[in-house]
């Protein structure tokens, strides 16, 4: 259930939904409220759960970025999760925190929960920042 399985048939980019995936403590808000809410908690978890102890290990002496891709599908739940181009002890800690994010009240399109593709970029070094919580185009397929 992973991005190999999210076809052009059964997906949705997060920007075109009618609805964005509701983050616990985003209810009752109005759409764009709602997708900023989510955007900024989505945030504010990956700052809060990642172990800075692991990207300062590495000594790095300039910050470096990453890209993660998730899929919230039409459950809630966090799938499909792809961490583009970094260390492999950060690619696994930002697996980690990914897979920690809670099961939220799924994206709604035309009164239909389905599933979603989120996208983060991730800045690390000796501190973390979640600069976007962007959604990638729709591809030309």
């Amino acid at each position: 259930d992973g991005l190999a399985n999210f076809s052009p048939e059964n997906r949705m980019i997060l920007k075109d939904v009618d609805i964005v995936p509701i983050y616990d403590g985003c209810e009752n808000l109005r759409i764009e409220e709602t997708r900023e809410c989510f955007k900024n908690k989505i945030s504010a978890f990956i700052k809060r759960e990642f172990s800075l102890s692991i990207s300062k290990s590495l000594n790095l002496s300039e910050s470096k970025q990453v890209d993660a891709f998730f899929i919230i599908d039409k459950k809630g739940n966090i799938t499909g999760l792809k961490v583009r181009d970094s260390e492999v002890t950060i690619q696994a800690e930002i697996l980690r925190v990914l897979r920690k994010i809670p099961i939220m009240k799924p994206a709604n399109h035309q009164g239909k929960s389905i599933s979603v593709l989120c996208s983060a970029v991730i800045k690390y070094g000796n501190d973390i920042k979640v600069d976007v919580i962007y959604i990638p185009e729709r591809p030309n397929d």
